[in-house]
């Protein structure tokens, strides 16, 4: 236990390293660069009832809309990661069932018809209003203790960084490079006893795009 704690810390210490010596999205987007414009819902709970007598499963969801208003295709390779202030990194459709996008997508039926879910969404957004994306990102439930989450979302924009780790060498003892990605940060702080779960407030603070 000791050691899983050690080395759940120390990656913990990386990434705030790294995150500290990350450069900024750029103010004014270089040739060739694009980032899609991108709405989205605040985060829910929904519970999964897999059989009568079976314990209910509780998940998290966000939805996002994706418009390409460049002047080009986009590609995307999206990955999204929830991660909470007691050092949880959850990464988006991990361990949950297809059975949870199909709740979520029968509750937003009415606003969202052609809903999909992140993991199999196609790798263009075409440009145009037209062609507009409603993607359900999902993961299961996290820490009870937390009281805040950030959302990161990649994969919006096609600008990218390189770093050297703060940490890390290669052979010759140089830093190895980290390859960073424009993304998206959504903070949320999560109000209400801990024991009450299904009632507890999410309440948005703001958004931001980091290089990570």
């Amino acid at each position: 236990m000791k050691s899983l704690l050690y080395c759940t810390f120390a990656a913990w210490i990386a990434i705030v390293c790294v995150s500290f010596a990350a450069p900024e999205p750029a103010i004014v987007p270089r040739p060739g660069e694009w980032t899609v414009d991108v709405t989205f819902e605040h985060p829910e709970q929904i519970v999964l009832q897999r059989t009568a007598n079976s314990k209910p499963e509780r998940f998290w969801y966000t939805i996002i809309t994706l418009t390409n208003n460049t002047d080009q295709d986009a590609d995307f390779y999206p990955k999204c990661e929830l991660m909470t202030d007691t050092f949880q990194i959850i990464p988006a459709g991990r361990n949950v069932p297809p059975a949870v996008f199909q709740l979520i997508k029968t509750r937003h039926q009415s606003k969202y018809p052609f809903l999909e879910r992140l993991e199999k969404a196609d790798n263009k957004i075409l440009q145009g209003e037209d062609h507009a994306k409603d993607l359900a990102i999902i993961w299961p439930d996290f820490d009870a203790q937390a009281t805040a989450i950030k959302v990161f979302i990649t994969g919006l924009s096609n600008e990218t960084a390189v770093i050297d780790h703060p940490i890390q060498k290669d052979e010759a003892g140089q830093p190895t490079k980290v390859f960073l990605r424009k993304t998206l940060q959504l903070s949320y702080a999560l109000e209400g006893d801990p024991a009450l779960r299904p009632y507890l407030k999410v309440a948005y603070k703001d958004q931001t795009w980091v290089m990570r």
